[in-house]
């Protein structure tokens, strides 16, 4: 069947670009990496590359056309055996994805766009959340807006609360997640730093350290290198000490880990880094209600916490509680899926790939039971080692790379305190051992995928 290609998106926050030039004609052969297109906004431009091999078979949206929506098909590739009579049983795009939504060239009238509704993270079968009482009502929420009101609730409920980072007040923060604060708070709670992380994260530190409470945002936690010093040897260091005399309650937050085609460095994922210092929390969630609850817990706590958020989920929508005060404790994994035959555990972004992989799993009738971790440092190992005890299997599931990394902390918590109830080694997926590549297609190779997962857990279960 024909591949559609779609718009693609320079950022989280990009809505619609224009496509400004076609480098390849219909009916020219494509290889995985080819540039076939460029695409620009008023602040970048960006080469489209082919992730599959075949036949531009169809360009539907001509070059020169503005406001292409992203996610709109733009172009069909023809995989080999394939002809142009093959088109038309390509799967008609669908009404968030139409071209109609993109204003054609200059010339021509387009009515405006149907709003677009933000993608929906992996679903499942849920055990239901003990935080949540029975017959809660729910709203619906991107995780962005479940940060943002996270903050929000945070700054009235307490004057010591206060954010400050680069872009987070007039530019409406980088992935728009401070939306609103400026407006509400005002310039002396809702701080714009200049572009230096090692000096504005120690401002906050300093802060902190005299009763205030700041939540210190980095425009990605790549950034944070520059940080380093401050985060480790000022914030987590100093309570043990000082004798236990001088705290610093301060959240430490942003994008961690790989985006798209951002390349090495700004993909990395420091999970295992952080979660490896004693004086540290890390929470690293994935779903828009663990967001909200968790940020909240966060800047509650006497300690400093790193708060690992994930620019591909930003703007993934969820349920979220509609409570007064809705929050979730620090240290604490959730069962998000029920099984008996393998257990998968995970955290952040990698919880897409887990949630995928059972649902192909019990195609085979295999039952997996996912476990959202949540929180890295203080990990929940009795959580996890009560699964395994079950099921007897177990993979985890990280974007990061695998020496050194929380799935081989998890492994080793597993081998200390249930080996006698294995059935199969601990099976690790892991991103590959290789800086992020720029290429889209080296980029996918790069990262784990579902099929990756069902892989090693039906190896796990001997099928």
């Amino acid at each position: 069947m024909p591949i559609q290609v779609l718009m693609p998106a320079l950022s989280p926050t990009m809505e619609k670009g224009n496509l400004s030039k076609w480098l390849k004609k219909e009916g020219e052969t494509i290889k995985s990496g080819d540039v076939i297109a460029e695409i620009e906004t008023d602040k970048a431009t960006m080469e489209v590359e082919a992730t599959d091999e075949g036949t531009l078979g169809k360009i539907l949206i001509p070059e020169g056309t503005a406001d292409v929506a992203v996610n709109t098909p733009i172009a069909m590739i023809l995989a080999d055996g394939e002809s142009a009579a093959d088109l038309a049983k390509a799967p008609a795009p669908t009404q968030q994805q139409k071209a109609a939504e993109s204003a054609p060239p200059a010339g021509a009238k387009a009515e405006a766009p149907a709003p677009k509704a933000a993608p929906s993270a992996p679903q499942a079968v849920a055990e239901p959340d003990p935080e949540v009482p029975a017959g809660t009502e729910m709203v619906t929420q991107t995780i962005r807006e479940a940060l943002r009101d996270a903050m929000a609730e945070e700054m009235r409920r307490d004057p010591d609360v206060f954010v400050m980072g680069e872009e987070v007040a007039e530019y409406q923060g980088a992935y728009k997640v401070t939306q609103g604060l400026l407006q509400e708070f005002g310039a002396k709670r809702v701080i714009d730093t200049p572009i230096t992380e090692h000096g504005f994260a120690g401002v906050g530190v300093g802060a902190a350290m005299t009763g205030l409470k700041p939540i210190v945002e980095f425009m990605t936690f790549n950034f944070a290198m520059q940080a380093m010093d401050q985060i480790i040897n000022s914030a987590a260091k100093t309570l043990y000490m000082s004798g236990g005399q001088m705290g610093c309650s301060i959240v430490f937050r942003g994008p961690n880990g790989a985006a798209a085609r951002v390349a090495a460095q700004h993909s990395q994922d420091y999970a295992s880094w952080y979660s490896n210092v004693p004086g540290l929390k890390v929470v690293a969630p994935f779903s828009a209600a663990d967001y909200k609850g968790l940020l909240k817990a966060a800047i509650r706590d006497p300690n400093p916490v790193i708060f690992l958020e994930n620019e591909m989920l930003y703007g993934h929508t969820g349920e979220v509680p509609k409570l007064d005060d809705f929050v979730i404790p620090i240290g604490k994994a959730r069962i998000v899926r029920s099984g008996s035959h393998v257990t998968i555990i995970s955290w952040s972004n990698g919880m897409s790939y887990a949630l995928k992989a059972a649902d192909e799993l019990a195609k085979d009738g295999i039952e997996a039971e996912v476990i959202d971790l949540r929180t890295l440092r203080p990990m929940d190992t009795e959580t996890i080692i009560n699964s395994v005890k079950k099921t007897g299997r177990a993979v985890t599931v990280e974007e990061g790379w695998a020496q050194s990394g929380v799935g081989a902390e998890i492994a080793a918590r597993i081998m200390e305190n249930a080996f006698d109830y294995l059935d199969a080694p601990v099976a690790r997926i892991t991103g590959k051992d290789v800086p992020m590549p720029y290429a889209a297609n080296l980029e996918k190779l790069a990262l784990p995928s579902a099929a990756e997962v069902v892989e090693a857990a039906k190896a796990v279960c001997y099928r």
